[in-house]
């Protein structure tokens, strides 16, 4: 089969993309052919050795998947051949991964396409959909009525947030970077889009919360102000952060228990199987009634998966504000 992969740790430049042998499934693994692929951040944090895992040599980058069942490990139950699927995980603590023409997985980590949506959306929707589920039920546990804030309302994650806020009945604040992005997050059902580049976001927030502030705010960038992020939370709000590896900043401790805050952190491959089944049975089930789509800013044939790497490292790493949504690998 044709695969991205890498023998070592580095730049973009050190993945090639060539012939490696077709896995075979093992018990309770589907042997999947691969439709749609998907380049996350963590996907260049694993490939340039910022993010340390255990890896197959050479190891096959990408995290999520969607495509059709070819065969059916010994001892597998759940599906069956020519079923569609999608699914995340891949890439990670040993796991092969997804930017190839066939990829083994485990039934535990996939989950049944809807009738109906593409599969370069359901692997778009893969790993950021189960993260910003993750830390809006599962870490937050959001509830109706309550006021959401998210940095970044059509990035990958962002996007999600907005999306999964508004289908519980939540209200949405977030921020953009250009006319463009704004136009793109109203239609994703923010109730307050923010330019961080041309407005006051403070200002702004306390005039859309008419100063009651924010009960979730969900923080997709590295931590830098938590002055001003505390200043702005309600009663007993709960922040999440899960992006920052390196970040340190300084925490304002007294307002912070003051106002009886929550600060919850997370990283998506460490939650169990069955708390990303949860996630996935609320996408589905959303994407089925239309209240859920992944926007993609950008397609790759599998040939040019290094390329997709440089792209989400400039804005990822760079901020170059060149990508909304996801960056979609078409390996055939």
């Amino acid at each position: 089969m044709k695969a991205a992969f890498f023998d070592t740790t580095g730049a973009p430049d050190v993945i090639r993309v060539g012939d490696l042998p077709t896995p075979t499934p093992n018990d309770g693994e589907l042997l999947v052919r691969v439709t749609a692929a998907s380049i996350n951040p963590i996907d260049t944090y694993i490939r340039s050795g910022a993010a340390p895992m255990p890896l197959q040599k050479p190891a096959i980058t990408g995290t999520d998947f969607a495509g059709v069942v070819e065969a059916v490990g010994p001892g597998g139950t759940r599906y069956k051949v020519g079923d569609r699927v999608w699914g995340s995980n891949q890439g990670l603590l040993g796991r092969q991964g997804t930017c190839a023409e066939f990829v083994c997985v485990e039934e535990k980590w996939a989950y049944p396409t809807p009738e109906g949506i593409s599969d370069d959306q359901v692997a778009a929707c893969a790993l950021v959909g189960i993260t910003a589920h993750l830390g809006l039920f599962q870490r937050a546990k959001l509830t109706p009525g309550e006021t959401v804030f998210v940095n970044g309302g059509t990035g990958g994650v962002g996007s999600m947030v907005v999306q999964m806020a508004k289908a519980v009945g939540a209200k949405v604040i977030c921020t953009v970077g250009t006319d463009e992005k704004a136009k793109l997050a109203s239609e994703l059902g923010a109730d307050w889009v923010v330019n961080y580049k041309t407005e006051d976001v403070s200002a702004r927030v306390k005039e859309f919360t008419s100063g009651t502030g924010i009960n979730v705010w969900y923080e997709t960038m590295p931590p830098g102000d938590f002055d001003k992020t505390i200043e702005l939370m309600a009663s007993r709000g709960r922040i999440v952060v899960m992006a920052g590896r390196a970040a340190r900043p300084v925490f304002p401790n007294g307002p912070f228990y003051v106002k009886g805050l929550t600060l919850l952190g997370f990283a998506m491959f460490n939650m169990t199987a069955a708390e990303q089944q949860a996630c996935a049975d609320d996408m589905v089930r959303w994407a089925r009634q239309g209240t859920l789509k992944s926007l993609i800013g950008a397609r790759f044939p599998l040939a040019e998966t290094g390329r997709a790497h440089e792209l989400q490292e400039d804005n990822t790493l760079r901020k170059a504000g060149t990508l909304a949504g996801k960056i979609v690998i078409v390996p055939t």
